[in-house]
């Protein structure tokens, strides 16, 4: 769930470019400890691990902290102990993993971060933030002059208790304000990052001031329950604009195909952010250089874009890699939370 993720360190990051097999030495496994493997972010961010893994001939296996971070460090000892190659983790939280770093340190196990940067960690594979908000905000900015008459007033359902969703919330404002300066914040909500949190903010809100035209989440949930709010006050998405982010199941799929306002969603590719992991893991294994923050791509889908990147069979998704890995990260961010200070 991307409102797990915390600070992105200001730093000199890329994407890592396809590794061809025959190239480098593999790694010959693999262990992952995830924070929740029930969320469908994780579960695809796996499913990417797992594709990259099998490409390349390596043997992944996962394990699951389900938020318990005593769990999540036993977990990484067990595997550091079975005599893994390489560990990927995602931190449950900060701190508790920072211990765990200096354990594998000295055990020369390679440990490759996902999302959540941790204090001496070699590298991270995570989205810029900031960047993700900015592009979906520029293109809500073009939607409100071609279908709302050129006003832009924004229901933010936020979580202003993590920088990394500040920065997406800070940044969408800003690329809005790119193609309509007028745009104004009309609500800056705390949705929890979850939908029953973010309904019930969005109805209180609205019960209030209805004067808005466009509903920003911070992610699915949050932009969804922002949408069942203004819904269940009776009122028309004829002239309301929904913008989704994260891009993290089927949910806005879902959304897009049915809901006539949700026209835009800032696709985060948890399982490109999966296949990179995989990759940085291999370049650790063979003591290459890479960045602090490996930069996972994102992508502005408006309308029927999704398509371009994900089959869809009404029960399931699968991701078009073609489509994906083609896709351009930025070598740097455009903001990260030091400049938040």
């Amino acid at each position: 769930m991307k409102q797990l993720k915390s600070i992105l360190f200001a730093s000199a990051a890329l994407t890592l470019a396809a590794l061809p097999a025959q190239a480098q030495n593999m790694p010959k496994r693999i262990g992952y400890v995830t924070n929740y493997a029930t969320h469908e972010w994780y579960q695809n961010v796996i499913k990417g691990m797992q594709a990259r893994a099998k490409e390349l001939g390596i043997e992944l296996e996962v394990q699951d902290a389900n938020l318990d971070i005593a769990k999540q460090v036993a977990a990484a000892e067990d595997f550091m102990a079975k005599g893994v190659d390489v560990l990927i983790v995602t931190p449950v939280n900060e701190e508790g993993v920072v211990p765990l770093l200096r354990q594998a340190k000295s055990n020369d196990t390679p440990v490759v971060l996902e999302g959540n940067p941790v204090k001496g960690m070699t590298t991270m594979v995570a989205i810029c933030d900031y960047d993700t908000g900015y592009f979906s905000g520029v293109e809500a900015g073009k939607y409100a002059k071609e279908k709302l008459g050129g006003t832009a007033k924004v229901m933010n359902v936020g979580l202003p208790l993590l920088s990394a969703t500040v920065l997406r919330s800070q940044g969408f404002m800003d690329g809005l304000k790119t193609i309509v300066p007028e745009a104004v914040m009309v609500h800056d909500l705390d949705g929890g990052g979850n939908p029953d949190r973010a309904l019930e903010v969005s109805a209180a809100a609205l019960a209030k001031n209805a004067d808005i035209n466009i509903i920003y989440g911070i992610n699915d949930s949050s932009s969804l329950g922002g949408l069942q709010a203004w819904k269940a006050a009776g009122k028309s998405q004829d002239a309301l604009l929904t913008v989704g982010t994260g891009g993290e199941g089927l949910a806005f799929i879902n959304a897009m195909e049915k809901e006539p306002s949700y026209r835009i969603e800032a696709a985060m590719f948890p399982e490109k952010e999966g296949y990179t992991a995989i990759d940085a893991a291999v370049k650790l294994f063979n003591g290459e250089e890479v960045p602090e923050h490996i930069v996972s791509p994102t992508a502005p889908m408006i309308g029927e874009d999704w398509k371009k990147f994900y089959d869809y069979d009404a029960s399931t998704r699968s991701i078009k890699w073609d489509a994906v890995n083609a896709l351009k990260a930025p070598e740097k961010c455009m903001k990260t939370a030091a400049d938040l200070k």
